[in-house]
């Protein structure tokens, strides 16, 4: 890798991540009601597809950074509750669903962007918050189940994950992702190409 390409990825990098801990503490302090969307993975995404898996996880981390942060001074409600329960496997949750997600789907666009770019920007987009989510609910029922059953309320542990935690935030969520990744994905390659 030339200089001039270090310079490129470190300053890209640099920008997502800037972006990605803005977009987590704007959205945290003020979600966009009814939902809390996470608009931090349309950058995770960006990275791992122009940078590769690697930089995927990297911006998955700092997206998991900042969900952490939240959790342990308290702007991200149900996150201190979370923390409260357990601070370590807190920890491990978040580092694991934000940086699978971003290694996950840089390694989603690397295998199918070779037969068609904007095919897979759009599985990179879909890959991302399937894997951020489903992560977190499968850590939620298995490192955190009596704090979910308190949650539920009574109602089928498993109906209330998939409504509750996950439910109409996913698919906007998703919706948003496959909308925008794929466009801007295409944009900075042409940019790239113009240089």
């Amino acid at each position: 890798m030339s200089n001039s390409n270090k310079i490129y990825r470190m300053v890209g990098l640099g920008i997502l991540t800037a972006i990605i801990v803005t977009l987590q503490v704007v959205t945290t302090y003020f979600p966009v009601k009814p939902f809390a969307i996470t608009l931090a993975l349309i950058p995770i995404v960006i990275g791992a597809a122009l940078y590769g898996a690697k930089a995927g996880a990297y911006l998955g981390a700092v997206f998991s950074i900042v969900v952490i942060l939240m959790c342990v001074f308290g702007v991200d409600v149900g996150g201190a509750m979370v923390w409260n329960a357990n601070p370590f496997l807190c920890v491990i949750l978040c580092m694991l669903k934000g940086t699978l997600a971003g290694f996950c789907s840089g390694l989603v666009y690397n295998a199918v962007s070779k037969k068609n770019g904007i095919a897979g920007a759009a599985l990179a987009a879909v890959i991302s918050p399937i894997i951020n989510t489903g992560v977190f609910i499968l850590g939620m029922m298995f490192l955190f189940r009596p704090l979910l059953q308190t949650w539920a309320g009574g109602s089928d542990v498993i109906y209330y994950a998939v409504t509750g935690l996950a439910g109409i935030n996913f698919l906007v969520e998703l919706a948003v992702n496959i909308i925008l990744v794929p466009v801007v994905v295409q944009v900075v390659k042409a940019v790239r190409k113009s240089k």
